[in-house]
């Protein structure tokens, strides 16, 4: 299933901020792993409440799954998510335009 306008506006809305853009960048470095919110403080240099609004973010577009596992939360990719995103942008690539209204313009 292929990502809508309003979920692909979403997604690029939350990637549309440096922190978050490098956060989910750092994730997919990490692979189907993931990387607890620790180990990413500790890459990204951000203090706890930061980068727990950043993954906020990032979880509520769907972006990015976390996991609990005992006291730690680990978080991944949503590579499903990330993939029916791309799919979106470059449905329609050099399809040509006609002079009909699109859904894009919606």
């Amino acid at each position: 299933m292929m990502s809508s306008n309003t979920d692909t506006a979403r997604s690029l809305a939350a990637l549309g901020h440096d922190a978050r853009l490098g956060v989910f960048r750092l994730l997919v470095r990490a692979g189907d792993d993931g990387m607890s919110v620790g180990e990413i403080g500790q890459h990204m240099g951000l203090a706890a409440s930061t980068l727990a609004h950043h993954l906020r973010a990032l979880v509520d577009a769907g972006l990015v799954i976390q996991d609990k596992r005992g006291r730690e939360v680990l978080n991944r990719v949503d590579y499903d998510k990330m993939q029916r995103t791309i799919e979106f942008l470059t449905s329609e690539c050099c399809t040509g335009v006609s002079l009909e209204r699109s859904d894009s313009a919606a």
